[in-house]
């Protein structure tokens, strides 16, 4: 997601805080256990609120004539009308009814390339190109038109583009504003589009990523033809055209760019694929030299579920482990409140910045899927911080949107208790308190629940596939919606039990574990009481704080706080 201008030094890349937000990871088939493309997202922003976008095509088509209105996906700010194409796609979220997935991360690249009379935004790109492409290569051709032909509002911007059968990075950066006899003559962008060999992984993460490209391999690398002469006449670059690096030109590369974005996709590597710490100095920051590749080929092909489970990911294990510093507390939180740069006694130092992120809007993992009928592509939704959310699936066909992810069902500044974005973020700053303990039972249930799904899903293909066409459609769609309720259900009733069980920073024990309670009738009798019958809790743990934070505790203050004898 857009927020501010990234390529600025530091403070532009770490110090703002709604700087440095959204992850993509990206699958080929091959590189996928079912054989599906993949792409995941998490939109994260101190603004946005968590919903599920949906656009109805009709059916007879637009009139000629018609027009649209394009608003600033950020901010809501009217930007223009354009002409509305004759005739469009259904989509659902960042997912079309063809299968075609567009996702983003902002990068923001040099400042002075921004127009301030775009007349198109990268949000109004995706969700205009969705309702009008079918393929990648389409979403391409699409997004270079629409662009050049109203111009760029927006900031550095990656792209993923993928369909059944081609997974795309596609990299662009408006040309600024020369005004020229009332015109701007720069209107438009420079960009480089690479295809994801198959059988690899990829990802971006708010740092432009496409370095040197070939020039002659149109199958694989698209490219607008003024993207290496413009930076010369900028002065971005004046070496040859094979060397030429498109974010190195564009978006140049910095401690933050490395620290607060590259460490992500560093991270996803790390879990998929071998010999990744190698980069450790890089991601950290400390040698920009040391530059991992735009693709790496997985250790062995990635799940689903795997793919979930990297959304969820603090940076575990590796030197800048979110849960092990004092920073986290007594309890192991991973989180580190905004802004992301800190200072003490002179000295700049660094929040971290992960892949699950407190600052979620909604994410998910799309699944373009060509061994099904072109209706059965899977959007996994969600809502809220990925670690502690779950994703539940809604069909590419679907007709409806669950009443739980309505974009008019609250709002940022409207609490709304049949809201999936308020209940989520309900639980998940409720486990702020005690995360080490109240994270564990939230991921129990999530890995249930999406196991289950994934199980759900496959066993649905064969019977659903011989269905017609109308009669599919309106089988996923109800099984969308009421899949997503079932969720919500299941979440305030976890949400109860987390308030029950952890209240006042206590632990009451328990006949069994959390989904004992879930799938049992949830009565008080899941709890042990002191056995008089009156419902009074018995047993009940204080499991105070870790070690480190003891002693820290101790150190600063413990010639205050000793007990003596």
């Amino acid at each position: 997601m857009r927020k501010f201008f990234l390529a600025a030094g530091l403070l532009a890349t770490i110090g703002v805080g709604n700087a440095a937000a959204c992850t993509n990871f990206i699958i080929t088939k091959g590189a996928s256990t079912d054989g599906s493309a993949m792409v995941s997202y998490a939109a994260d922003s101190h603004q946005l609120y968590g919903a599920l976008y949906k656009y109805d095509a009709p059916r007879k088509g637009y009139r000629p004539g018609t027009m649209m209105p394009v608003y600033e996906w950020d901010t809501g700010r009217y930007l223009g009308d354009i002409p509305q194409a004759a005739h469009t796609y259904s989509t659902v979220g960042n997912m079309n009814d063809r299968q075609l997935i567009i996702a983003e991360t902002t990068y923001g690249g040099r400042p002075e390339l921004a127009d301030p009379d775009g007349g198109i935004d990268y949000g109004s790109l995706i969700y205009i190109t969705l309702q009008r492409a079918a393929t990648a290569r389409e979403a391409i051709a699409t997004i270079v038109e629409l662009a050049n032909t109203y111009g760029y509002a927006s900031s550095g911007e990656s792209f993923s583009i993928v369909d059944k059968e081609e997974a795309w990075i596609f990299e662009m950066i408006g040309k600024g504003s020369k005004i020229v006899e009332g015109r701007n003559v720069n209107k438009g962008i420079v960009w480089v589009a690479r295809r994801i060999p198959d059988g690899y992984v990829s990802a971006h993460a708010n740092q432009a990523r496409i370095t040197t490209f070939p020039k002659d391999d149109p199958e694989n690398c698209l490219y607008s033809p003024d993207v290496i002469s413009f930076a010369r006449e900028m002065g971005y670059y004046d070496g040859p055209d094979a060397d030429f690096s498109f974010s190195d030109a564009y978006a140049p590369l910095d401690f933050g760019g490395m620290r607060a974005c590259e460490a992500r996709v560093w991270a996803f590597f790390r879990t998929v694929a071998d010999d990744m710490d190698r980069y450790t100095d890089y991601a950290m920051g400390h040698n920009k030299n040391n530059r991992m590749p735009l693709w790496v080929k997985p250790r062995a092909k990635v799940s689903p579920k795997t793919l979930f489970d990297c959304m969820r990911d603090h940076y575990e294990g590796t030197p800048m482990d979110m849960t092990a510093d004092l920073g986290a507390g007594g309890h192991n939180c991973p989180y580190r409140w905004r802004p992301m740069e800190f200072e003490v006694d002179g000295v700049k130092y660094v929040n971290e910045r992960a892949t699950a992120t407190q600052q979620t809007g909604f994410w998910f993992v799309a699944q373009a899927r060509p061994d099904v009928t072109r209706d059965m592509g899977i959007l996994w939704f969600g809502v809220d911080d990925a670690a502690t959310s779950c994703l539940t699936p809604i069909f590419c066909s679907a007709q409806e949107v669950p009443g739980c992810f309505r974009e008019d069902n609250g709002s940022m500044l409207e609490y709304s208790p049949t809201s999936a974005f308020w209940l989520f973020n309900r639980t998940t700053n409720f486990a702020y308190m005690r995360y080490d303990m109240i994270s564990a039972d939230i991921r129990k249930v999530t890995d249930k629940w999406e196991n289950d799904m994934l199980r759900n899903v496959q066993a649905l293909n064969a019977r659903v596939g011989k269905m017609s066409p109308e009669a599919r459609r309106s089988h996923l769609t109800q099984l969308s919606v009421e899949t997503a309720q079932q969720l919500f259900d299941r979440w305030q009733r976890l949400n109860n039990y987390l308030l029950v069980k952890y209240m006042d920073g206590n632990v009451k024990s328990e006949h069994g574990d959390v989904l004992t309670f879930l799938d049992g009738d949830g009565s008080a009798a899941h709890f042990v009481d002191n056995g008089n019958g009156k419902q009074i809790p018995g047993k009940i743990q204080f499991p105070g704080y870790n070690e480190k934070w003891k002693r820290a505790v101790a150190k600063d203050n413990g010639e205050i706080l000793k007990v003596v004898k």
